[in-house]
């Protein structure tokens, strides 16, 4: 009896820790379904929210090139019967010879020219030795010039005191000027990097000699010379020195390299064999623009001319051998027909690459009359169309640029 006793209460134990597992667990599922989060979605509550689309990255807008125009003219004497001419009676003013040019170099971004003279104090004179009064440089700044080059077979007209004044007056008048120094420091980096229109342009000038003229002793360094035998043949490079001062003007990571050069034979309208030379060489040692002067008439442009380099690449330049007298007194034929170029000037500023992208000129016309109260003056051909010297110029300058490459014409 005792241990049925015991057996009914165990039993009874046992039944009533199961009923209350069994109502322990039914108060659990019911406590999980009043937060409204079922029992079985459990583990999906548990993972991470989806991970949202990247955004687009927008495209960038291309940036517009950079253009501009730069201006060029040729060669700026002074005869004896200029400076006569410039006289109004009170003071002297070449702006009565050439201010009809004004247009024309003020609507450029920058305007460069080479001034064959020097500029003196008194005792002016003309050829063979240029003396020439300051007025000149005061109306070419006047006119909206912003550049000249002082390396020229005139330079040493009036020796190393004649040539430093021309640049001490240069920098009165705010001209810049590269050809020429005063100093060994100033001839050490002769390279003007000008700012044209937002382009950038290294500027650098050379002469191919100095008439004869020694340079002086004392200051060897006061013309750029772009030949070793400057005062003989005329004909021997001077490599060295063209190639490290090119390199140095790539080194001022300007977009642009121009050399302003005086070269070439006096009244020939073709660029002969060593100017070819010359302008090649300059070309594959980094030159973009090679603008020349002294032949005193007219010579083709190229627009792209190209050469071959060592390694077998090419590279081109522009070209513009000669573009005439700008201010002379001269009369041998063609001397008194020049053309103002314009180069528009272009860098994409997407890759960095820069390029002439145009080019035109306005021919220009200069008069010779005695009889008048101004006895030179230049005039646009197209407006006086019954002055037959005009009109032979007009048809010159076509025949040796081309008509195609006229402002007015086109």
């Amino acid at each position: 009896m005792k241990h049925t006793r015991m057996n009914r209460a165990l039993s009874g134990a046992l039944a009533l820790a199961l009923t209350l597992a069994l109502a322990a667990c039914a108060g659990g599922r019911d406590t999980a379904e009043a937060w409204g989060k079922p029992a079985a979605d459990t583990a999906l509550a548990t993972q991470s929210a989806p991970t949202p689309a990247p955004t687009p990255t927008p495209t960038p807008t291309p940036q517009p090139p950079t253009v501009a125009t730069l201006a060029v003219c040729g060669d700026v004497m002074s005869h004896s019967s200029n400076v006569t001419d410039s006289w109004n009676g009170a003071e002297y003013d070449y702006l009565r010879e050439i201010g009809n040019i004004r247009p024309w170099v003020e609507g450029a971004d920058y305007a460069v020219a080479n001034l064959e003279t020097t500029l003196a104090a008194d005792n002016y004179s003309g050829y063979p030795c240029f003396r020439t009064p300051d007025a000149l440089a005061y109306n070419l700044k006047d006119l909206g010039f912003d550049l000249t080059l002082t390396a020229n077979n005139h330079c040493m007209d009036a020796g190393f005191s004649g040539l430093s004044r021309t640049l001490d007056v240069l920098d009165q008048v705010g001209l810049a000027h590269v050809g020429t120094s005063r100093t060994q420091a100033e001839a050490d980096d002769d390279i003007v990097v000008a700012d044209v229109g937002g382009i950038s342009v290294a500027f650098l000038g050379y002469t191919y000699g100095t008439n004869g003229i020694p340079v002086s002793k004392d200051a060897p360094y006061s013309v750029n010379l772009f030949n070793v035998d400057y005062l003989t043949h005329l004909s021997q490079l001077d490599e060295d020195r063209l190639a490290a001062d090119l390199e140095k003007a790539e080194a001022k990571g300007a977009d642009l390299v121009a050399v302003m050069i005086h070269w070439g034979v006096e009244y020939q309208t073709k660029p002969n064999d060593y100017q070819k030379r010359v302008a090649d060489f300059l070309i594959a040692h980094g030159a973009d623009l090679v603008l020349g002067g002294h032949p005193h008439v007219l010579q083709p442009v190229e627009e792209v001319r190209t050469v071959t380099l060592a390694d077998g690449t090419e590279r081109s330049g522009f070209v513009a051998y000669s573009l005439g007298n700008l201010i002379s007194g001269q009369n041998k034929q063609a001397t008194d027909t020049t053309a103002i170029l314009t180069l528009t000037l272009e860098r994409d500023n997407e890759t960095g690459v820069t390029r002439v992208a145009d080019w035109e000129y306005a021919p220009i016309y200069r008069t010779d009359d005695k009889s008048a109260s101004v006895r030179y003056t230049l005039l646009d051909p197209y407006a006086v169309p019954d002055n037959t010297k005009a009109q032979a110029a007009l048809a010159l300058t076509h025949e040796i640029m081309g008509s195609e490459h006229d402002k007015k014409a086109g």
